[in-house]
């Protein structure tokens, strides 16, 4: 189901009416396969495509125009990529605003460097949260072992210590039961900083992928029931298999954190639902989401062309889903006795197969997923849970 604001006329500032229609040079900042699949859907679209990623021959890089190879540190490469395209936009957090800042000055990016700023970093994220009063679980911040102790009165346990930088796929991040140390749990953490979280017990966890486009106006997916594995995303179930009431709630959520921090693009907002159906929002991610590559085969609209049409300008399209579908995360582990056999899983016939052209393959790195349509979840379930025994076959 699609959720829709539409903003008043008043909300349009004059300046931001231009748009870049097919034909354009996106630019792209990150190599990885969000930046591929977005590409994907931009070529297919008329557009030429340029990736900036420091590694030479990635998974953007294989399918766009031009790949730039340098770092994010290089102003002056970041500079001549910015003033071959028309408007960028990037797939994923960790680059350094200064990055951003740099190519800004030259050409459209969206999300803007201050979104970027506030995602990228899980201190800057929660304080953004709180301020504006959306739910989310108790937390506090922490920069020695003082203060550590002093949040461990407040927050208690259990409870879950991650650094304030850099954190995904549950790096970065540790859970302290009742009676571990903190003496211990600090020297072996840092000393950094970072932000001590109040343990959810919850029920699900779920996630709304929402598009803004340069207009104002704002949609989003369908809400996606996720399930977790080592803490990496396994499977994404859509439609969710929770009431409407429930679903409606968690996409007015994401609606209303993505106008408040005033996103061109797209917005990922992870939920937890707890036991007694309260939701508390997890994580931001101003880009494609791993949750959402559903999309691509199940939906009118992708992400992925949401991400594309937003930047440029272009009226956004329609979410609708078109079938339910179960996505499954194909991870490095399942190479460990060399190639899988990918007729195992293509002799499905309603079994999509998308790999991301990485070149080597290790435990928990996304190599590829599975999306399963069928006329219900239980159906996709059932055939994705065939497919998932087929491949674990020596």
């Amino acid at each position: 189901m699609t959720h829709t604001h539409l903003p008043t006329s008043a909300q349009i500032p004059a300046t931001e009416m231009n748009f870049f229609p097919p034909g354009s040079v996106l630019g792209v900042l990150g190599g990885g396969q969000l930046g591929r699949m977005l590409a994907i859907s931009a070529r297919r679209m008329g557009y030429r495509v340029h990736a900036f990623e420091p590694n030479p021959d990635s998974p953007a890089g294989q399918v766009c125009d031009v790949e730039w190879n340098a770092e994010y540190s290089d102003i002056e490469a970041l500079k001549k990529f910015a003033a071959g395209v028309d408007v960028i936009s990037f797939e994923f957090e960790n680059i350094p605003r200064s990055a951003i800042e740099a190519v800004s000055a030259i050409c459209p990016v969206h999300p803007r460097a201050e979104v970027l700023h506030i995602c990228q970093n899980r201190e800057r994220e929660k304080s953004f949260l709180r301020a504006h009063g959306f739910p989310c679980a108790a937390f506090a911040v922490v920069s020695s072992l003082e203060e550590f102790r002093a949040a461990l009165l407040q927050i208690g346990t259990p409870s879950v210590l991650k650094t304030a930088d850099f954190g995904y796929d549950g790096k970065g991040q540790v859970k302290l039961s009742h009676g571990d140390t903190p003496e211990k749990v600090w020297a072996e953490f840092g000393p950094r900083r970072g932000v001590l979280e109040q343990w959810v017990p919850f029920h699900a966890e779920l996630s709304v992928i929402c598009a803004r486009g340069r207009d104002g106006r704002a949609v989003t997916f369908p809400v996606a029931e996720n399930q977790h594995t080592r803490h990496i995303l396994d499977l994404s179930i859509v439609p969710a298999r929770f009431p409407e009431t429930l679903l409606k709630k968690a996409r007015s959520l994401a609606m209303e954190i993505t106008e408040a921090l005033d996103v061109v693009g797209l917005l990922a907002v992870e939920m937890f639902l707890t036991h007694d159906g309260a939701l508390l929002i997890n994580e931001l991610a101003p880009r494609p989401h791993n949750s959402g590559h559903y999309s691509f085969d199940a939906c009118v609209t992708s992400q992925f062309e949401q991400q594309l049409r937003a930047v440029c300008g272009l009226p956004l399209g329609s979410t609708e889903l078109l079938s339910p579908v179960v996505m499954w995360n194909l991870l490095g582990d399942l190479w460990e006795h060399g190639e899988p056999d990918w007729s195992r899983i293509l002799s499905h016939p309603t079994a999509k197969l998308h790999l991301y052209g990485k070149a080597s393959a290790r435990p928990g790195r996304k190599m590829g997923h599975v999306c399963v349509m069928a006329s219900s979840i239980e159906e996709a379930l059932s055939e994705m849970s065939l497919i998932r025994d087929s491949l674990a076959l020596p």
